[in-house]
């Protein structure tokens, strides 16, 4: 019998190639990207949602976090260059990682592209979100640095409109889980999360934190809503709020 050749099985070579040049830049870039959202962005959005959360104990309370805020030395420029400088580039970049990316749920309906979906459509409203938030409260009308007895009033006074009350539930919702999952995705690309078993375990850890980011929201959207409004005072009227 004639034998046939068995096709040849083509040698696989240990290692990894070398990254061209292009890819290095891209590793790198997206790394920044990476780190960025944890820090400096996620600790200022801790922070954020926490001082913002004085808001439960009342108008003179809220009144002297703002105060205590507004009272750091060189406080623009740290603004600048540890929150507004960051988060320009977490979010330009992260546009252009979702234009270049595909996810593919309609043809492949696996968890990591559901996964990688929401991340992009949280990450697009919570910029949104947050650009809207700064340019209302900081640069529209009175500014509450400056003036840090008006905060709460002008919180309230914003909210007296239905839709930007919905607008703000779903920024904290999309703000919440893209910082939880961004926190899961971090720890995994660097490292310090390996292996499927403390990946799952750590899953449920960061969802736990989004869940306490939402509640912590809630809570302090409720103390605006709840509370009968409170007149936005020139920054003269501060001790009157303070000392209630």
């Amino acid at each position: 019998m004639a034998s046939t050749a068995s096709p040849r099985v083509p040698a696989v070579r240990g290692g990894v190639g070398p990254l061209r040049a292009g890819q290095r830049r891209s590793f790198f870039w997206r790394r920044l990207h990476s780190l960025t959202g944890i820090i400096p962005i996620g600790v200022f959005l801790i922070e954020h949602f926490f001082s913002n959360a004085v808001a439960t104990a009342g108008p003179a309370a809220y009144t002297r976090q703002v105060a205590f805020l507004a009272g750091f030395p060189f406080v623009e420029v740290l603004e600048l260059v540890g929150i507004w400088i960051p988060i320009a580039y977490h979010s330009l970049y992260g546009f252009y990682i979702w234009y270049r990316g595909e996810a593919n749920v309609g043809d492949y309906p696996w968890q990591g592209n559901w996964l990688y979906t929401a991340q992009r459509w949280t990450g697009g409203i919570a910029f949104f979100y947050m650009a809207y938030h700064v340019w209302h409260l900081r640069f529209a009308g009175m500014h509450i640095l400056a003036n840090p007895a008006g905060a709460f009033g002008k919180v309230q006074l914003e909210f007296q409109n239905p839709w930007i009350v919905a607008f703000y539930a779903i920024g904290i919702v999309a703000a919440a889980w893209h910082f939880a999952y961004g926190l899961w995705l971090f720890c995994a690309k660097w490292g310090i999360i390996s292996g499927q078993r403390a990946q799952r375990r750590f899953g449920y850890v960061c969802l736990l934190i989004a869940l306490a980011f939402v509640i912590t929201g809630g809570a302090t959207m409720y103390a605006f809503l709840s509370r009968p409004l409170v007149p936005m005072t020139p920054a003269s009227g501060l001790e009157s709020y303070t000392m209630r």
